[in-house]
């Protein structure tokens, strides 16, 4: 089954695409051909072949979520550039008229 030029511009409005004459022609052919590909991969024998996504074994590799302790805030802090007061020191959000040496204090402590 071969798709018209009229399959193609309804797939690229179904798709919220909007395509030029001379890309629903490309489209048309690329389309095409790989409507043929799937119909030559229908013709082969598959009996006894499990399905798969991927080619490759693949396995979990995610540890199991166990709670344990968190960072301490000296060890947060440990490779920080500058800190005060037991807490980051980053540059501030420019608001007009502020220098880029202007700083604030962000607490990694969680008080406010």
């Amino acid at each position: 089954m071969a798709l018209t030029v009229a399959d193609v511009q309804k797939i690229g409005l179904i798709a919220r695409l909007e395509l030029r004459d001379e890309e629903v022609a490309g489209l048309q052919d690329e389309l095409n051909m790989i409507l043929d590909y799937v119909e030559q991969m229908k013709e082969l024998d598959l009996d006894g072949v499990e399905p798969t996504v991927h080619s490759a074994e693949l396995t979990d590799s995610l540890r199991e979520d166990v709670p344990t302790g968190s960072m301490s805030r000296e060890a947060a802090l440990l490779n920080a550039p500058e800190s005060r007061d037991g807490a980051f020191v980053v540059p501030r959000i420019k608001a007009p008229g502020m220098s880029d040496d202007d700083t604030a204090a962000v607490d990694v402590g969680g008080s406010a």
